[in-house]
């Protein structure tokens, strides 16, 4: 579960980690109340989760109440990357001496957490890390020990953080593997972590993802789960008990097995295409699996092409054919549909298709040449 700033900023600092003052704000009146509560200048920040926030018009710095007042009334409602804003972030400004990046995440090939740590903040640490790769810190932590200060300090030295932020950095660092820690969080991020022009250290920002398998442990958490604006497409799929993730290619995808399934957005990918979603429909493609999975795609507007990669092993591919056609039967399909289809009674399956075949539902044999023919509709 991805956190917005605010709600990260909130969790940091059940750890004592420091952050700016500040608070959440819905409408405008709501963004003056707080500006005049934490003093200006204020950040006024656009609470949606996706990055880019600020080349977008998200992020206003504000002198004044009338500048609070114009910055939280065009921000609401802007459209980031496709998430509309509906939340504010108001936060005191912060005198920005010198930015660095901070997080902890696993590494799950050497079964150990992993911590980054550069003196390059305040920009994309992918881009960092592809332009300068030694001015990132790496730090294995091994999850028995865990990191204490000693360590903490050592590494703020290698990354060649400022010697005025290093001992607070340090300290701060140990906070933040206790929140990644013991707040069961896949992800704790702070992009950037400042030294302000007063000498004091402290996160400017928040992300913060937190680990599904451990809610059990937080009912808390609840309040977090209550604000996530969960994509249309995959609140319908729960409805219907598939197992879907939405995308924002136009080439819809349904394949049986999470492999084949992925294995299906690869081959779309290699072919030039861009898969709309990921559908695995399991062992159960009968008629009602197959029309609810056909009606959910079906439902998605940037999908032009429908592609059905099955391969039949307990499953039989007969029973997918027939399944296919019912389903055809049920739901009403705007978009063209390519088969391939292969496995246990393939050739059965093929026979009960063959009179149905037109220009609209097609066959291919093998998963690369229906997945060319997908993507050649797609871009036609």
């Amino acid at each position: 579960m991805d956190l917005f700033e605010y709600q990260g900023k909130q969790y940091f600092a059940r750890y004592g980690i420091a952050v700016s003052p500040g608070g959440v704000a819905d409408t405008v009146d709501e963004a003056l109340a707080v500006a005049e509560r934490v003093g200006y200048p204020v950040v006024v920040k656009a609470q949606v989760k996706v990055g880019g926030r600020g080349k977008a018009g998200g992020v206003k710095l504000a002198a004044d109440a009338d500048e609070v007042r114009t910055h939280a009334g065009t921000i609401l409602g802007l459209d980031i990357k496709g998430h509309v804003v509906r939340r504010l972030w108001v936060e005191r400004a912060s005198d920005i001496a010198r930015e660095y990046y901070a997080s902890f995440t696993l590494d799950r090939p050497n079964k150990v957490h992993l911590g980054m740590l550069s003196a390059q903040g305040g920009v994309e640490i992918e881009t960092v890390a592809q332009e300068d790769p030694d001015a990132i810190a790496m730090l294995s932590i091994d999850p028995v020990r865990g990191l204490d200060l000693a360590t903490a300090r050592r590494w703020v030295a290698e990354a060649g953080l400022d010697e005025e932020a290093r001992a607070q950095a340090a300290e701060l660092l140990v906070k933040l593997y206790e929140c990644y820690t013991k707040g069961d969080c896949d992800l704790t991020e702070i992009n950037p972590l400042i030294l302000t022009a007063a000498g004091t250290v402290h996160a400017l920002d928040a992300k913060v993802t937190l680990d599904e398998n451990a809610s059990y442990r937080h009912p808390e958490w609840e309040e977090f789960r209550a604000t996530e604006t969960e994509d249309p497409r995959e609140r319908r799929a729960k409805e219907k008990g598939l197992n879907y993730i939405g995308l924002d290619g136009d080439v819809g995808i349904i394949a049986n097995g999470a492999g084949l399934a992925m294995s299906t957005l690869d081959v779309v990918n290699q072919v030039g295409g861009t898969a709309a979603n990921f559908l695995d429909i399991g062992g159960g493609a009968n008629a009602d699996v197959m029309a609810a999975a056909l009606e959910l795609i079906n439902s998605d507007p940037k999908v032009k092409v429908i592609f059905v990669n099955v391969f039949g092993g307990i499953t039989r591919v007969d029973e997918v054919a027939t399944g296919v056609l019912e389903a055809l039967g049920r739901v009403t399909i705007t978009s063209p549909i390519v088969l391939r289809l292969d496995g246990t009674n393939a050739v059965e399956g093929r026979a009960i298709l063959a009179p149905h075949l037109s220009d609209t539902l097609i066959t291919e044999p093998t998963m690369l040449d229906a997945a060319r023919r997908a993507v050649a509709i797609a871009n036609a």
